[in-house]
């Protein structure tokens, strides 16, 4: 953790070791829902369609709670072609996400 991030969770009264553990976030882009017979039907270059458009924001889960939503981007410059997600809404820990 960087000298910032300690000092926030100091203010927040994070003091705890935990804070430093990294955790694993997936990041859902959408569903697809083929039938069972075109799903063993599938090659290379098959293409499924998924139940989301380009510009839907995508949702961010640790394990399987949902903690925030976003919007999918291209880095530029020294990170080219990486994508990223900026944060559209964050989840509430006591009541979830609205």
């Amino acid at each position: 953790m960087d000298n910032d991030t300690d000092a926030r969770a100091k203010e927040n009264g994070q003091t705890s070791p935990f804070v430093s553990v990294p955790i694993e976030i997936t990041v859902s882009v959408g569903k697809a829902r083929p039938l069972i017979r075109e799903l063993v039907s599938l090659g290379e270059n098959a293409v499924l369609t998924l139940d989301k458009r380009i510009e839907d924001p995508v949702e961010l889960f640790v394990g399987d709670r949902l903690v925030a939503r976003g919007q999918l981007e291209e880095l530029g410059g020294d990170n080219a072609g990486q994508l990223a997600v900026r944060l559209t809404e964050i989840a509430d820990f006591q009541n979830g996400l609205g």
